[in-house]
């Protein structure tokens, strides 16, 4: 009997049993709704319905904005890991592996060289997943070196932040990164390229202090969390109650502080017509085929993901 119990019956189960991924579905923030994650995925991490924007991983907006989903990812400089051998509750170097294994990225930023209907153009995303979007050393670095290539390349710069501010196990390092940025921003100014910043939810901290609420253009996504201190802290230090929908991406809008507010599913057209805009270029027909190979190895490598003859799944 104790056989039948615990060997033939278990093996069964196995066999019976089917594996349930965790995020088959998802549950919609706004409205509660359950949602088939492949159908968000398809509709660029957008709930049908209720139109609320889902955090968006980098390799997912690259896709979503270069032509053909097919780009060259940017050699970015080796940074020391763990500057300050900091630990709190565990080793911050241990936090690092972690994240890198939780996003398959290097580090929080990821910078790309590519098409946008048909015109150059570097485009770097912050990833929430990695620790965050904080801003340390190595994010400070991909951000300068994609603004050092525009400027050679002389093409536009683009920049979707999302951030909870700079990282704390850096300390004075990381908040070195923020007038390191900023000094970038002003090397595309002195070249007269165009600068473009779009604020995803959430954008907070070091990082709106500095690059962020720097571009010529000034876009956010709806419903993004846009902010230096959090509401809850204001609050405190003024001792007032913050107006309904305060460091929201359409509260800033109607004050001044953000250009325009778009939806994801226009996000690529609206960046393609500010460029032609900014750099006075008249628009091409885009044609359904891989991007031209780009000779550059000292600026850029190629990453498997983005090879032209293989855009990515």
């Amino acid at each position: 009997m104790n056989w039948l119990t615990n060997v033939v019956r278990p093996k069964i189960r196995s066999i019976l049993r089917r594996e349930t991924p965790e995020n088959l579905w998802i549950k919609c923030p706004d409205s509660g709704q359950l949602v088939f994650y492949k159908d968000v995925e398809a509709n660029q991490f957008v709930i049908p319905g209720s139109n609320y924007h889902m955090r968006m991983g980098a390799v997912a907006r690259l896709k979503s904005v270069f032509d053909n989903e097919t780009w060259y990812d940017i050699a970015l400089p080796d940074v020391t890991a763990d500057p300050l051998k900091f630990r709190d509750e565990r080793k911050y170097a241990d936090r690092i592996k972690d994240a890198r294994a939780k996003t398959g990225l290097n580090d929080a930023v990821k910078v790309g060289y590519g098409k946008l209907e048909g015109a150059g153009v570097v485009i770097a995303v912050q990833d929430f997943d990695f620790m965050g979007g904080s801003l340390g050393m190595a994010a400070g670095e991909a951000i300068v070196r994609g603004l050092e290539l525009a400027v050679e390349k002389k093409s536009p710069f683009i920049v979707f932040a999302a951030s909870g501010g700079a990282r704390m196990q850096e300390g004075i390092l990381s908040l070195m990164q923020m007038p390191r940025t900023t000094v970038g921003v002003q090397m595309m100014r002195e070249a007269k390229l165009p600068y473009i910043v779009v604020l995803t939810n959430p954008t907070t901290g070091g990082v709106t202090a500095s690059y962020a609420m720097l571009g010529d253009v000034q876009i956010a996504e709806p419903g993004a969390l846009i902010g230096f201190a959090g509401a809850r802290v204001i609050e405190q230090t003024i001792r007032e109650k913050l107006p309904e929908g305060f460091q929201r991406a359409e509260y800033l809008r109607d004050h001044g502080m953000v250009d325009m507010v778009v939806h994801r599913h226009e996000m690529r057209s609206t960046l393609a017509r500010l460029c032609r805009l900014l750099t006075k270029s008249p628009a091409i027909d885009v044609v359904s085929k891989p991007a031209p190979v780009i000779t550059d190895p000292a600026q850029i490598v190629q990453a498997p993901e983005a090879v032209p003859a293989a855009p990515h799944a």
